[in-house]
């Protein structure tokens, strides 16, 4: 005697759900509540599929009506960082100071000049007006404004057209979202060339490239979150190690601060600076304070 096969449950119709969410959602355009119904009865399916408890439609109707309340809501929330990262990507990088977001919310209340030259009322340059402040603050040739690093990169690179940009290979990374430094170069429509080593790049690697026109710029990488260790050297690191030994060789008393994100190489910088001192018969106090990464 064979039995009989089990009979799959199904979820509510998607009428069934919409027929209760229609008297809570008063007003809300059709097109809309027929949408979240919809992806409330698919995922109901699946779920009955992995053997999840079925619910009636009354529950998938509130699930929908919350669903439609989360599209009003901000979709973005204030958090606290206690990363440890003062300038952080994931957390909205910098806070602006209160007199700059009080100048952008006063400016969005009316029509701007934004792309329209005053003085000849032709179209003009959206962002020229921040990049002549710019030009003022830096006393750069010229600036570039853009909403991201990579487009800043992409754009940086392609000025230099189809010479080529010089990388260190130990700046050859990739940064969040899967951006690629050789990526950027090639799609720019500019010639990759690499110099020094993975752990060790000096300025000196550079002069060859630039001086025989293999290459016509610098790229310089910030490493993100990646990070050597080991007998690793940086141009900064260098030049800090280097200015640091000159200021003990001075007869004025030292007075430097050295500033690093996390993995620069502070650490090889003083040791340097202690090994010297204790070379020359003077004692070093170090004092390490605890860091906490996460």
């Amino acid at each position: 005697m064979s039995s009989k096969p089990a009979v799959r449950p199904r979820p509510p119709s998607v009428e069934a759900v919409l027929s209760r969410l229609r008297a809570s959602a008063n007003g809300t355009d059709p097109a809309a509540l027929s949408g979240v119904a919809r992806a409330v009865v698919d995922e109901e399916r699946a779920n009955l599929a992995a053997g999840v408890a079925a619910r009636d439609p009354e529950a998938l109707a509130a699930e929908a009506l919350g669903r439609l309340g989360g599209f009003a809501e901000p979709g973005l929330l204030p958090v606290i960082n206690a990363t440890g990262v003062i300038i952080h990507t994931n957390l909205g990088r910098a806070p602006w100071p209160n007199a700059s977001a009080s100048a952008v919310a006063d400016l969005t209340q009316h029509a701007l000049l934004l792309e329209l030259d005053r003085e000849t009322g032709r179209r003009g340059a959206r962002a020229r007006a921040a990049e002549e402040h710019l030009v003022a603050l830096t006393g750069a040739e010229d600036a570039l404004v853009t909403n991201n690093n990579a487009a800043a990169v992409a754009l940086a690179v392609a000025l230099v057209g189809r010479g080529g940009i010089a990388v260190s290979r130990g700046e050859l990374v990739e940064i969040g979202g899967g951006v690629r430094i050789p990526d950027i170069i090639r799609r720019a429509g500019a010639k990759l060339v690499e110099v020094g080593t993975t752990n060790r790049t000096r300025a000196a690697d550079f002069e060859g490239p630039l001086a025989d026109g293999r290459a016509k710029a610098v790229l310089r990488v910030h490493p993100s979150n990646f990070a050597m260790a080991g007998f690793t050297e940086t141009p900064d690191q260098m030049r800090a190690i280097q200015a640091s030994k000159t200021d003990m060789e001075a007869a004025r008393p030292m007075d430097r601060l050295i500033c690093g994100d996390v993995g620069y190489g502070k650490t090889e910088v003083a040791i340097r600076a202690a090994f010297k001192a204790v070379m020359a018969g003077k004692q070093v106090a170090v004092l390490v304070p605890t860091t906490a990464n996460t």
